[in-house]
């Protein structure tokens, strides 16, 4: 009798295990009670056909020859599966894919032989290696190479057929018994289906394929056509079009603050809002939407409030514009390479005939990080400055490392990452640059800042100021002075170095945001590398002039009195003084204080006051009761994979569920309180495990795996075999007692 799946992975060790379930992770979700379930669990079709999403073109092969071998039914031999892949297959890479079978639980070892999980047979396709089923008779007999050598020419072309798959056939003659297929069926070279269907047997594909019973198998992966750069200059190229996507950031946050486009009904954002930010923005539609997307994934962007809600920057724009690029381009590059959507969709048409709209709900890919970090990871795998002459080649590789990933989209999805990651500076000159090395290799922030920040030209704090009223920076600007240019003057062009240009709208607003002419012109003294002139001084005096002969002001409530003198004594009194009351007229002041603060606090100090409406009548201020905004839908809560010492736990769990399940077998009923004493004292020595049957003090039954510290006073102490905690169980409570072999 071959050895149980359950049984093997009982005699693993606790690393394979281990492995196991990080190769596997919906293995340990819930964790398994015991190596049973685990074993269920690992023979479960669903998982089985995710696993093997994972597996190479050789493994699959490999896998695929198992089951042409019947080893999900009973144990095969190492050489016959060698045989069926032929010599496309070396000994070594089937040994190296035979592992990779073990560690994920797939295939085992039965005396000497291999046993493949029965849901492996649903991986693979309906025909396996294009091979039909077993057959009796004259097809499974040692006669069957000279029946073959023997058939007239006619009847050896109607296998040649089937022999390249699928096995399966039509014919109108298959009724008539002259007919090439009605002979071949007489001789039982040939399965009737049905009245016009026929089926080539196993055997008889194998022995007319010769040495390669399953066909042609790739047992290396294809080479792409690769070119190298220089990695300084790939690195230099990722460093401008970071810089770039931060410029074209920016001013999407800007054009969305001052004009938000609304929501659509189906969600998502209109066909001409995209024109229009891809015009703002200087790029292509495709660029524009990948901006968008990513503006709401790093959650710079959102829904406004209101029943027709507009696309808005939230306050975290606010807090994400005043870091550094560095740790700015880390915040969405890593929003990129998490982002559960397909940008590249955008544009396209659903199965209803009906356009993909960006930032709507069509885009959702689950999978999409995936695959895209897919791309990254084997593009990362050549040396820095290799870049890949073709995304064909890249997608030809990728389809031989995992054959059953992808999709429909999967080439697609290769290109798409390309020029996505070449828009962020992750891939540059199709190749990966330095700090998106980083990023793909640590989730941790600080490196991949670093690495950026190792790749950006040295930061400049001087201009050249031109007599055209416009700013040259010569490089990437330090970030206050980069704030303060963007204040007082339009980018009007970006890339190796920035133009910025003075107009009379560009220098008034900063003196809205506080800033004086006398401060404009001592900065742009102190950063221009040339002299000021004077058609720029005249601007920004001539603005500084007119600017603030009328006054506005922010007032959250008013106090009017016909009594100046009451209005004054008001304003005297120190215990009003944290109202902020200030005098604008002789009979009225304002205050940025709310009006039933206000009025609470005059009532406070001895006063009387009413409060009015638009219209001077009195207005009710009493209270309404309590308001919350409405809370959106909860986020859906994701199932960490297990990792580190969790894994650990797990795989600790599972072997004091098997000891339980163990003991629980051979344990006998209670002989006495002697016997259950003899027991702890032998286990207290020989520091091993018993398993102990109980009743607690409510009269319920109970059981636990200790491993005993110390017996005496009536009371049993030790540590739990699956949490590790210190128990003390009373000696007369036990009923049943056993030692736990391991």
């Amino acid at each position: 009798m071959s050895l149980p799946l359950v049984d093997w992975l009982r005699a693993q060790d606790d690393e394979m295990l281990a492995g196991l379930l990080r190769l596997r992770p919906d293995l340990a979700v819930p964790p398994p009670a015991d190596l049973s379930v685990l074993a269920t669990r690992a023979g479960v079709r669903a998982s089985v056909h995710r696993v093997c999403d994972e597996l190479d073109t050789v493994t699959l092969a490999v896998l695929e020859a198992l089951v042409v071998a019947d080893a999900d039914h009973t144990p095969v031999g190492r050489d016959e599966v060698a045989a069926l892949l032929g010599p496309d297959v070396p000994a070594a890479a089937l040994d190296a894919s035979l592992a990779l079978l073990r560690e994920r639980a797939l295939v085992w070892d039965a005396e000497d032989e291999l046993r493949l999980v029965p849901a492996a047979r649903d991986v693979v396709p309906a025909f396996p290696g294009n091979l039909g089923r077993r057959a009796g008779g004259p097809a499974a007999s040692s006669e069957l190479p000279a029946l073959l050598a023997a058939l007239p020419e006619e009847e050896t072309r109607v296998l040649a057929a089937l022999v390249a798959g699928p096995p399966i056939g039509r014919s109108r003659s298959a009724t008539d018994p002259e007919s090439p297929v009605g002979r071949l069926l007489a001789k039982g070279l040939l399965i009737r289906v049905d009245s016009e269907t026929v089926e080539l047997p196993q055997q008889v594909g194998i022995a007319m394929r010769g040495d390669r019973p399953l066909g042609e198998i790739a047992a290396t992966a294809p080479t792409p056509d690769t070119k190298t750069w220089p990695a300084a200059q790939v690195d230099g190229t990722a460093g401008g079009a970071a810089l770039e996507f931060l410029r074209r950031m920016e001013r999407l946050i800007e054009l969305w603050g001052s004009a938000p486009p609304p929501v659509l009904r189906s969600g998502g954002l209109g066909v001409r809002d995209l024109k229009r930010a891809a015009r703002e923005l200087e790029t292509d539609e495709a660029g524009a939407a990948l901006i968008v997307e990513l503006a709401l994934a790093a959650d710079l962007v959102g829904e406004g409030d209101g029943p027709h809600p507009d696309w808005m920057p939230t306050t975290t724009a606010d807090v994400w514009a005043a870091g550094g690029p560095e740790q700015r381009w880390t915040t969405l590059a890593r929003a990129w390479l998490e982002l559960p959507r397909l940008p590249g969709l955008v544009g396209r048409r659903d199965d209803q005939d009906r356009p993909i709209n960006a930032l709507s709900e069509v885009l959702r890919r689950p999978l999409a990080p995936r695959d895209r970090r897919r791309v990254l990871e084997a593009l990362a795998g050549f040396p820095p400055g290799t870049a890949v002459r073709r995304p064909e080649d890249l997608a030809e590789l990728l389809a031989w490392l995992a054959p059953r990933r992808g999709g429909r989209l999967r080439d697609e999805i290769v290109q798409w990452t390309l020029a996505e990651g070449t828009v962020l500076g992750v891939v540059a000159l199709d190749a990966v640059s330095a700090p998106g090395r980083v990023l793909l290799e640590t989730p941790d922030t600080t490196p991949v800042v670093a690495a950026l920040r190792a790749v950006l030209p040295e930061p400049v704090e001087t201009v050249l100021v031109q007599a055209d009223l416009t700013a040259v920076a010569p490089g990437p600007l330090v970030p206050w002075l980069a704030r303060e240019l963007r204040l007082m003057a339009d980018v009007e062009s970006a890339g190796g170095a920035t133009v910025y240009r003075f107009t009379e709208a560009s220098v008034r607003r900063a003196l809205d945001a506080g800033r004086s002419a006398t401060d404009l012109a001592d900065l742009l003294a102190e950063r221009s590398s040339t002299p000021i002139p004077q058609a720029l001084t005249y601007l920004i005096d001539d603005v500084g002039r007119r600017h603030g002969r009328l006054r506005g002001g922010v007032a959250s409530s008013f106090l009017r009195s016909d009594d100046e003198v009451l209005l004054s004594e008001v304003l005297a009194n120190p215990e009003v003084a944290g109202l902020e009351l200030r005098r604008i007229a002789p009979t009225v002041a304002v205050s940025v204080a709310p009006l039933a603060e206000v009025l609470d606090g005059l009532r406070a100090a001895g006063f009387s006051p009413a409060a009015e409406d638009a219209t001077g009548g009195v207005l009710d201020l009493g209270p309404r009761g309590a308001r919350t905004d409405p809370r959106g839908p909860r986020a859906r809560l994701s199932v960490p994979d297990p990792s580190g010492e969790r894994l650990d736990a797990v795989v600790a769990k599972m072997r004091a569920g098997d000891a339980l399940v163990a003991a629980r077998r051979g344990a006998g009923e209670r002989l006495g309180s002697t016997h259950t004493l003899a027991t702890l004292q032998q286990a207290v020595r020989a520091r091993q495990r018993v398993w102990i049957g109980y009743v607690d003090g409510h009269g319920v039954q109970g059981e636990r795996v200790l491993t005993p510290v110390s017996v005496g006073g009536g009371v049993v102490e030790g540590r739990d075999a699956v949490d590790g905690e210190l128990h003390r169980l009373p000696l007369h409570r036990i009923t049943k007692i056993a030692m736990v072999t391991d």
